[in-house]
């Protein structure tokens, strides 16, 4: 009899854990091609996020053009929503030289409310191409 106990409190304390264990917070995602902007250099949706959720953007990019996007995006109401990080994820395709990669950015969802996040494609340098492409997100955050 005993041993079946001890099984069974096991069994309940592993799940217990494994429940404690498992992430609550989830995360929508936002994607846009290239073959999008090429078709539109002016990109505007909309996202509904849950309060305390991550939101992930993943935009086209190309560096070696020398268009880059702007690390950080502009938020409008930052008590709404932070970024928390930026990377520039290179082609999957390895050896193809000028292949567009993947520029992704992370926010959290810190209130509830609605704000603008605006990203920007230009060529950085003095004289470059600013605003080539743009892409604007309008949050809500639930």
């Amino acid at each position: 009899m005993k041993p079946k106990l001890i099984l069974a409190g096991i069994m309940v304390a592993t799940s217990l854990f494994l429940l404690a264990c498992s992430p609550t917070a989830k995360q929508a995602s936002v994607e846009v091609s290239c073959d999008d902007f090429y078709s539109r250099n002016h990109i505007s949706r909309e996202v509904e996020v849950a309060l305390g959720d991550s939101l992930i953007v993943t935009l086209c990019s190309n560096p070696t053009t020398g268009f880059t996007w702007l690390d950080s995006a502009q938020i409008g109401d930052r008590t709404v929503l932070q970024q928390t990080s930026h990377e520039f994820i290179s082609p999957e395709e390895t050896g193809v030289v000028g292949a567009p990669g993947k520029d992704v950015w992370t926010f959290k969802a810190l209130k509830k409310g609605t704000t603008e996040v605006s990203m920007e494609y230009s060529r950085p340098w003095e004289g470059g191409e600013k605003g080539a492409w743009t892409f604007n997100l309008t949050v809500v955050v639930k």
